[in-house]
């Protein structure tokens, strides 16, 4: 029997009590990644990314480990939600226009202290004094770099387009501008390199590809790491106490640890190792969360059909961004239909061994976003449910 075959004869005898669809979490996968994270982070606290597991059971199962410190959250009201729950230290990695959450940062002095907010825009201080409706906490502000590759003079981009904030002059300005603003405090800086983190170098079956892409990081996080620190210089000559620098994602982890510039690093979806990181050569993860849709059809010889599974993830739209199917092993889609928003159509000669009513397991592309279409985490150990959890959504909290 496969190590992936065994896998399956545990989640099936785990949840036989337990009609699909059910997403679960292998706590020993899970538990596992959370250790090799921080083995990659080399002594530097891993910052978690909350959008990459959206369960509140499993933010706090994982920076109860050593090694882990604080969340990077997704927007302003989940921030709030996690500080008035008990979480401590929550970074908002994205800026914000929630003015009723704004209003209730700056009049409540815990929230405050606990939740530090993004910008990279003096637009957007203005935008936070008009909401503060009489509330006169001090906000806590980190200031993200624009971290993409300029070639040719600034005519060629990689990576994402976030802030506009590039050289270590316009950080240091608004830097400045904060510092001059009463009501503002710049606590931390944050670059994610997401050319580097969050693309696989290992593109199965496009060597010429996965080579070009090797080079691509190789080059952004040489030019990064030099331009990161001399952006620090500039920032802390005008903060001196800046409190942290975070930087890179789960695909980058050692990389960015290296810099000295940084103090923390920020990661996720390698808790989950949902199939977009399967293409890396810098990490090998295992497989945590999975999600499983019943056998419901048997439409002739070598194809079952489940119910549901149409969950696309965010991004460019392509084949990458569908779920996989993943246990049992050498199942695929019907190129006619893909994933269905009801019904799923599989092929491949593992179907004729499946009767109506069996679990199909799948992964889904990204991590978190698995999250939005199941209220609960069934969270198992060896063959057994050992708890269940909810979601975010679970909770009644649909962020985004």
């Amino acid at each position: 029997m496969t190590a992936r075959a065994a896998d399956r004869a545990r989640y099936d005898r785990a949840t036989a009590h337990l009609d699909a669809p059910v997403a679960i979490v292998d706590l020993e996968a899970f538990d596992a990644n959370a250790e090799d994270l921080v083995r990659r982070a080399g002594g530097k606290p891993v910052r978690v990314a909350s959008k990459s597991v959206r369960c509140r059971a499993l933010l706090e199962r994982v920076l109860a480990r050593e090694g882990f410190a604080g969340v990077m959250s997704f927007t302003l009201a989940e921030s709030l939600w996690l500080a008035r729950s008990g979480f401590e230290d929550v970074l908002l990695a994205y800026p914000s226009a929630d003015r009723a959450g704004y209003a209730e940062l700056t009049a409540d002095p815990k929230l405050a202290a606990a939740v530090t907010v993004m910008i990279d825009d003096p637009a957007q201080l203005r935008l936070i004094d008009e909401a503060r409706d009489g509330g006169r906490e001090v906000v806590r502000v980190c200031l993200e770099l624009d971290t993409s590759l300029r070639l040719l003079g600034g005519r060629v981009r990689v990576g994402a387009r976030r802030s506009p904030l590039h050289s270590p002059a316009e950080v240091a300005d608004l830097a400045r501008a904060v510092a001059r603003r009463p009501g503002f405090e710049v606590v931390g800086l944050m670059a994610y390199e997401g050319h580097v983190a969050g693309v696989g170098d290992a593109v199965a079956g496009r060597p010429v590809r996965s080579r070009a892409i090797r080079l691509m990081q190789a080059a952004a996080r040489r030019e990064l790491a030099e331009r990161r620190a001399a952006v620090v210089r500039a920032v802390r000559a005008v903060v001196p106490g800046l409190e942290f620098v975070n930087g890179g994602g789960t695909g980058s982890v050692q990389h960015t640890a290296a810099e000295d510039a940084v103090t923390e690093i920020a990661a996720g979806s390698g808790l989950y190792v949902p199939r977009l990181f399967d293409n890396y050569t810098s990490f090998r993860g295992r497989p945590a969360a999975l999600f499983a849709q019943p056998v419901v059809r048997r439409p002739g010889v070598g194809a079952v059909t489940v119910l549901g599974g149409g969950y696309p993830a965010s991004g460019a739209a392509g084949a990458d961004r569908l779920p996989v199917p993943y246990l049992p092993e050498g199942l695929r889609y019907d190129p006619q239909e893909g994933a269905g928003e009801v019904q799923t159509p599989l092929l491949g000669s593992p179907a004729d061994d499946l009767l109506i009513g069996d679990k199909v397991w799948f992964r889904h592309a990204k991590a978190g976003e698995l999250c939005e279409r199941f209220d609960a985490l069934h969270l198992v150990e060896g063959d057994t449910v050992t708890a269940t959890v909810p979601t975010y959504r679970g909770e009644g909290r649909t962020f985004l």
